[in-house]
């Protein structure tokens, strides 16, 4: 995920590395850009996002945007039970 389409070069090098996964990709656009938000908004975004991949048998996420990771990535680890 990421907080705009920047995160679509990091999906690219994922699919070459591993070719036979599928890859379910979301660009927040609608909240773009997460640099000029506060951190408890920022982690309310990734944790809706994270809701979103439940729906899928999501093995890893990949948090492409360093703002989002900043904000998020701990409390994304306690409440969702995938790799990141």
């Amino acid at each position: 995920m990421d907080s705009g389409l920047g995160g679509l070069s990091v999906v690219r090098l994922i699919q070459k590395q591993l070719p036979n996964e599928s890859i379910v990709f979301v660009g927040d656009e609608g909240h773009f850009p997460y640099g000029t938000k506060p951190q408890a908004e920022v982690r309310k975004f990734v944790l809706k996002i994270g809701e979103y991949f439940e729906k899928y048998p999501v093995k890893l996420m990949v948090i492409a945007c360093n703002t989002a990771t900043a904000a998020a990535l701990a409390t994304a680890k306690k409440n969702y039970p995938f790799q990141y």
